[in-house]
């Protein structure tokens, strides 16, 4: 009687077959066109994107500057292009980007349109960065229990 062979995890993935994937990978990645490889660029930025916003790690704050950041790269685009394209001062561009002044309807729409996403994602990295510092805020409750309605209340009536 022949005994049958549990097939092991190193029989199907194994140092070998990681390096081989990765040849394969980088091989066919140079055969792909700079269209092709700036179009894989800007997904993984959105990626980033998604990531930032569904993560749970609310301990590391992204600017909107971040991902900007990583787009001007990717397109080889500066700053100050990218504020000419919007119609506005590069100082007054980065004051939205850095979270100093809050994004407004134009503001999203243009940065939608520029990186190709959903207008969706650069409004929900600024409420992520709000909801970071709230969190942040509230390590401190002693602070905020003064405003408890309880407070307002006559012992009697609770």
């Amino acid at each position: 009687m022949k005994k049958n062979k549990e097939i092991s995890v190193s029989d199907i993935w194994n140092k070998g077959k990681a390096d081989g994937l990765g040849d394969f990978i980088l091989a066919h990645s140079k055969k792909q066109s700079p269209e092709r490889l700036l179009k894989n660029k800007l997904l993984s930025i959105q990626y980033q994107i998604e990531d930032y916003i569904e993560g749970h790690n609310s301990d590391k704050k992204l600017m909107i500057l971040d991902f900007v950041k990583m787009y001007l790269k990717a397109l080889n685009v500066t700053h100050k292009r990218l504020a000419e394209l919007f119609e506005m001062k590069d100082s007054n561009l980065h004051k939205y980007l850095v979270g100093e002044r809050k994004l407004n309807t134009a503001i999203v729409l243009k940065l939608s349109s520029f990186s190709h996403t959903d207008p969706e994602y650069w409004l929900r990295v600024e409420v992520k960065n709000e909801m970071i510092e709230i969190n942040r805020e509230r390590q401190n409750t002693k602070d905020y229990q003064k405003y408890d309605y309880q407070n307002l209340l006559v012992p009697s009536e609770y």
